[in-house]
């Protein structure tokens, strides 16, 4: 048998009288990716390829060929989350997850920035057609930024849930109660939360707010100083009514009219 020396990649070998089990966990690339192109591969086979870091990029492109494992769900998400496995695979690959199997790619430490990015981006182009229960789950385990597009759901289950997701931050509350479509129920839900009502970014979007309960302005204004609380009162959007609160509790504390 004669072999083309001047070809640069990987040439497969027959597996032959070697079993798949073997050849997956050989130290041969050409062995390796003959076991990936075999239509004999079994799903358990193949995953245990994918947990091989140093695995080659071509084995990956040959088991993303590979018709016997097309439908393979684990596969798939093996696949995109594999560091050595290429964009042109993985990009297209990952809109077409499960919704779960999104969530975890974007958990996942070792998958590149943009990989993650684009898994929440497919997330959260499908918070309005999921079910609750989904939301709900996605709200309290996703990602922060998918924690921070829930918190405008208009299920106020699902919104509540967000706000106690860990990896929620403060500039996505900030931003949700900026929005001029933010529900009045996520907004007292803030400015009642145990963590998020003492954040200070977020007290002062609350009382720029129209629709923060005046009964919670007096409560958010404390601490401030009055400088700044004057600032704050001038950009506000707050009604007639919580102004006065605010302007009432300045003038208490500075002992002098406003």
């Amino acid at each position: 048998m004669t072999t083309d020396s001047s070809s640069s990649r990987i040439a497969p070998e027959p597996a032959a009288t070697r079993s798949l089990e073997e050849a997956v966990h050989s130290g041969s690339a050409q062995v390796v990716l003959a076991a990936a192109a075999d239509p004999g591969l079994s799903e358990d086979l193949a995953l245990a390829l994918l947990k091989r870091p140093e695995l080659p990029a071509e084995v990956i492109e040959q088991l993303n060929k590979n018709t016997a494992l097309k439908k393979s769900r684990k596969v798939k998400l093996a696949v995109v989350s594999h560091p050595k496995t290429p964009r042109h695979i993985s990009v297209p690959m990952v809109r077409h997850l499960f919704t779960f199997d999104l969530m975890r790619v974007a958990l996942t430490p070792v998958v590149p920035a943009d990989l993650k990015l684009a898994a929440d981006d497919a997330l959260v182009s499908r918070l309005e057609t999921i079910s609750m229960g989904e939301k709900l789950s996605l709200a309290r385990r996703a990602s922060g930024r998918v924690a921070g597009a829930l918190l405008l759901d208009p299920e106020l289950r699902g919104m509540k849930a967000a706000l106690d997701n860990s990896r929620l931050t403060e500039s996505s509350i900030v931003k949700a109660i900026m929005s001029p479509g933010a529900p009045a129920a996520f907004i007292d839900a803030v400015s009642r939360h145990a963590k998020w009502c003492l954040r200070h970014e977020v007290k002062i979007a609350l009382l720029r707010n129209e629709k923060t309960p005046a009964a919670r302005v007096v409560e958010l204004a404390r601490g401030f100083p009055p400088a700044q609380l004057r600032a704050i009162l001038e950009g506000s959007r707050l009604p007639a009514k919580a102004k006065s609160c605010l302007l009432q509790a300045l003038q208490e504390r500075t002992g002098k009219a406003t």
